[in-house]
């Protein structure tokens, strides 16, 4: 892993790189074009940017108009008003009518640490992955936010990307393989498989290592994609190791975590442990909201060596 770079800002300078490759790319923004970094776009095609003020709804209802004339909008605002003031012409317009849209949510998780739980998404991978024929990506890395941007102006149908405020490590070199649908496996080992999706990838690494000094091998995932879902990882990862720990910033319910139970539950039933929020959070220090929350190494492979415990108790 290599110096931190913020997702938005990875993000910011991908949109822009892509609005030079590709004239039907537009970008919506609902007046916080420099917290999002869509701004970059802005600057440098201001005829295919489009500040609509603090009106989410409406943006999105514009960004169905536009996928309808042959463009590809991307929509950008803060996760937690994306999946909730927005979500009825997300749901009505552009899912219903399998709209090429990319929904940008940023500040995701707890990212946006300071301004506490309005504006903390910890719902919003429930909200959109339980719609049909909505695909949901959340990306851990800057090199993984680049790869995504391009790899969605390319794909069909409604998109929503989760995209993180803070810096963090970048764990990928550019030759990194991004394919939409399909997990990425970071270390093979036959003890454990943790399955994480988003930033929290590098202190799921972390934890394989704390494990591994205690001579446990964990298979660590990165499921960028949280629908559609690979099962058959999921099912491979299962079958080898027999027990499995999702990891995410979301809350534990509808987001990841229940995703994989329900793909281990179909193909190979064994124990899954959720690792994610289960209250709404606070305002303060993103390290501080991480550590108190559990997200620490340290909690990871706890919580993944009590999942092998379960593992054994049903045998």
């Amino acid at each position: 892993m290599s110096d931190k770079i913020a997702i938005r800002d990875a993000y910011g300078q991908a949109l822009k790189a892509l609005g030079g490759r590709n004239r039907k790319v537009v970008a919506l923004e609902a007046d916080v074009g420099g917290s999002t970094k869509s701004i970059l776009f802005g600057k440098e095609y201001p005829d295919r940017y489009f500040n609509v003020g603090i009106s989410e709804l409406n943006m999105v209802n514009m960004a169905a108009g536009l996928a309808l004339e042959g463009f590809i909008p991307y929509v950008n605002t803060f996760a937690v008003f994306m999946t909730s003031r927005a979500l009825d012409p997300i749901q009505s317009l552009i899912a219903y009518d399998s709209l090429n849209v990319r929904l940008c949510g940023t500040y995701c998780g707890l990212s946006d640490s300071y301004d506490g739980a309005s504006h903390q998404a910890i719902t919003d991978v429930a909200a959109m992955r339980s719609i049909p024929g909505m695909t949901v990506i959340s990306v851990s890395d800057a090199m993984e936010t680049k790869k995504a941007v391009m790899a969605l102006s390319d794909y069909k149908g409604p998109v929503y990307l989760r995209l993180s405020r803070a810096p963090h490590p970048v764990i990928y070199g550019d030759d990194m393989k991004f394919e939409i649908g399909k997990g990425i496996i970071h270390r093979d080992g036959s003890d454990i498989t943790i399955i994480s999706t988003g930033t929290i990838l590098h202190r799921v690494l972390e934890a394989a290592d704390l494990l591994e000094e205690q001579g446990i091998y964990a298979t660590v995932v990165d499921m960028h994609t949280i629908e559609p879902i690979d099962t058959e990882l999921i099912e491979k990862c299962a079958r080898r190791t027999g027990a499995i720990l999702t990891v995410e910033e979301h809350s534990v319910r509808g987001g990841l975590g229940s995703a994989v139970a329900e793909a281990a539950a179909a193909a190979c039933p064994v124990p899954v442990s959720i690792l994610g929020a289960e209250t709404f959070a606070e305002s303060g220090d993103l390290d501080q909201l991480m550590e108190k929350y559990g997200y620490s190494a340290r909690n990871i492979a706890a919580r993944a060596r009590e999942v092998m415990f379960q593992r054994q108790m049903t045998k």
